[in-house]
């Protein structure tokens, strides 16, 4: 029934062995902090067999699988908690893949700009954004449920309304690692991608990246393959697809947020939005290395020719001009053209070649 209907487990109490197979298999897990477990080797057989002390909570607790291994997409308190979501969530799903989800669509559309999301944007594009605050400006008012809320914290996923549209919302947050992709938040977005898309929930991507992460450790456990598998999720996705580019959108990380060339819908870039295939600062390094060793004031000529790249090479402006985004809007006219977008692809279909199923790099 996988992809057919939405699949859920509640765990309350411990899960052990070949048991924990069953909730690894639903499409969410909640846990129960106080008493919930589950693991594939208790402490005692550990012991046994590597030598080594451990708990049920370092290698089961909730708290570990909500932020360490992901395998928990929800933390509650008690098992009343863990029914309240259940309810919770399932008002943001349909019965089953043949179903719209459940929105609530009013005849018309409220087009009010909202100019106290300013007030939330740096001035300093070196300053982080805080995404939460942004999604609190763009749904209806108490209607965002956060996935996988503990765990790769520099990727934002879950559900939300819209002027009563249901969404699937994937946004960076540039308050943690800057807003970086690493493995954890790519494996991440692609599973909450394809389950929007199984069940025919539209995407809104908000974007402010800077790239993957770099270096060794992420290299060699596989960042290519792991980042490709958010490509390979979008582009394989044919619900409606709408991107808000708001500050930076850097290189490959630019593809894997659901560009056009990924297959987005419509792509909004707010005129802070850089995009570009690198940062200014980082390419002035690489173009301007012997003027910098060579200019009196290193510090001031690298801002100087920083501030001329991007103002060139990374405009929003520029990007529209060239058919990569449809349009610059301001900030404060996000939700109205988010909300417009939704309603204009809400009767999109798009029809695949026939086959058994792809390849997605796992």
């Amino acid at each position: 029934m996988s992809g057919v209907v939405p699949q859920i487990a509640v765990i309350m109490g411990p899960c052990a062995g070949g048991a924990s197979y069953s909730p690894a298999l639903m499409d969410f897990v909640i846990m129960t902090r106080n008493n919930a477990h589950m693991f594939i080797t208790g402490p005692a057989v550990i012991k046994t067999v590597t030598g080594r002390d451990t708990t049920m909570d370092e290698i089961g607790g909730a708290d570990m699988h909500a932020t360490v291994s992901g395998n928990a997409h929800f933390l509650v308190d008690d098992d009343l908690q863990a029914i309240a979501l259940v309810h919770r969530l399932l008002t943001f799903l349909p019965s089953n893949n043949t179903e719209d989800p459940p929105h609530r669509i009013d005849a018309d559309v409220a087009l009010t700009r909202d100019e106290s999301i300013n007030d939330i944007i740096p001035d300093d594009i070196a300053q982080p954004l805080d995404t939460h605050q942004v999604i609190q400006h763009l749904v209806d008012t108490n209607e965002f449920l956060e996935v996988h809320a503990g765990f790769a914290r520099n990727l934002i996923v879950g559900f939300a309304r819209i002027e009563g549209m249901v969404v699937g919302i994937v946004a960076n947050q540039p308050m943690v690692m800057a807003g970086a992709l690493d493995i954890d938040a790519a494996d991440k977005g692609a599973r909450f991608i394809r389950f929007c898309n199984v069940f025919n929930i539209p995407l809104v991507t908000l974007v402010d990246v800077p790239g993957f992460l770099p270096g060794v450790e992420q290299e060699r456990r596989g960042i290519i393959r792991h980042g490709a598998k958010m490509l390979y999720a979008y582009a394989a996705s044919t619900v409606p697809k709408i991107t808000i580019i708001m500050r930076k959108a850097y290189g490959g990380s630019y593809l894997a947020m659901c560009s056009q060339e990924m297959g987005a819908d419509l792509v909004y870039a707010w005129p802070t939005a850089e995009i570009a295939v690198m940062g200014a600062e980082g390419a002035v390094r690489i173009l301007y290395s012997r003027e910098l060793k060579e200019a009196e004031d290193p510090g001031s000529r690298a801002a100087e020719l920083a501030a001329a790249y991007r103002e060139e090479f990374c405009s929003p402006y520029l990007s529209a001009s060239s058919g990569y985004i449809t349009d610059v809007i301001e900030p404060s006219e996000t939700r109205s053209v988010i909300a417009l977008a939704l309603r204009k692809t809400l009767s999109k279909r798009e029809l695949r070649p026939p086959k058994k199923h792809g390849t997605i790099p796992l």
